[in-house]
């Protein structure tokens, strides 16, 4: 069977519009999740918990697509298509 592990994590973003943290020794890890559906309950539960506050973000990540950084990557996957 193929594990696909979540990581739920978040924190303070320095500007609601972008994906960059205010501080990063300050992410909030919530945990691995074994499937999408638990992580997604996860990282629900926490968004919901700080929806008053613009700048706090979760995402959910999957791990299970990490490749393998001693392998070339294609020209597309570089470019995140």
């Amino acid at each position: 069977m193929t594990q696909r592990l979540h990581l739920v994590f978040g924190g303070e973003l320095i500007d609601p519009t972008k994906n960059a943290f205010k501080d990063i020794n300050d992410i909030h890890i919530v945990g691995m999740f074994p499937n999408y559906e638990t992580a997604y309950d996860a990282w629900k539960s926490e968004a919901q918990k700080t929806v008053d506050n613009a700048h706090m973000r979760y995402f959910i990540a999957h791990i299970h697509r990490l490749r393998d950084e001693k392998i070339e990557a294609s020209s597309t996957e570089e470019l995140g298509n």
